[in-house]
């Protein structure tokens, strides 16, 4: 993985690469794309929020959503980046760090989500080392978490890959959830 000192801002990492994808901080103009995402019930089935039938997020949900991680990075000088395909350009997904509570605790959690046409082929993995990466490297973070349903083994494989490990049954927006960890030496 590159981490690119030419498009770091005030010390933000805004841009990198892996070997497959270009990742970008997020920004206002991924709108589309996160909408196009969120309205995948195929994503939104590993992702979706409790209360919701279909799992689906309207527009204003999807810009309610990109607010609060603008906010977010703003706060706290790292987020979520959009990935791209090095190849093509086209949008892969989303994945980086944000402050939540899971558990009863204050955590900085990987979030990762991919387009359903990127499933299987290695890239969550790719995305998740590449985040822990500039978490450990630039962030000097040293604990991280990482949850999914516990019904969502695809995604448990892929924080196992990406060296977290498992520590315990939470529940998470009233559903069952396994927590990961990580923490760095």
């Amino acid at each position: 993985m590159v981490l690119s000192d030419h498009h770091r801002i005030s010390g933000l990492v805004e841009t990198f690469h892996t070997d497959h994808l270009i990742a970008e901080r997020l920004r206002e103009e991924h709108f589309d794309e996160l909408r196009r995402m969120h309205r995948d019930p195929r994503v939104m089935a590993t992702l979706g929020p409790p209360g919701v039938p279909d799992g689906l997020l309207s527009d204003e949900e999807t810009r309610q959503f990109l607010s609060r991680h603008l906010d977010h990075w703003d706060r706290y000088g790292y987020g979520l980046w959009v990935f791209r395909d090095r190849a093509d350009g086209r949008f892969v997904g989303r994945a980086g760090l944000h402050n939540t509570h899971v558990g009863g605790n204050g955590e900085v959690e990987l979030a990762y989500a991919l387009m359903a046409e990127f499933w299987g082929k290695g890239l969550a993995t790719e995305m998740a080392r590449a985040v822990m990466t500039v978490a450990v490297e630039r962030l000097n973070m040293m604990d991280v978490v990482c949850f999914t349903l516990t019904t969502n083994r695809a995604s448990q494989r892929v924080m196992e890959k990406a060296g977290f490990e498992y520590q315990r049954d939470v529940v998470h927006a009233g559903l069952p959830h396994v927590l990961y960890r990580i923490t760095a030496s």
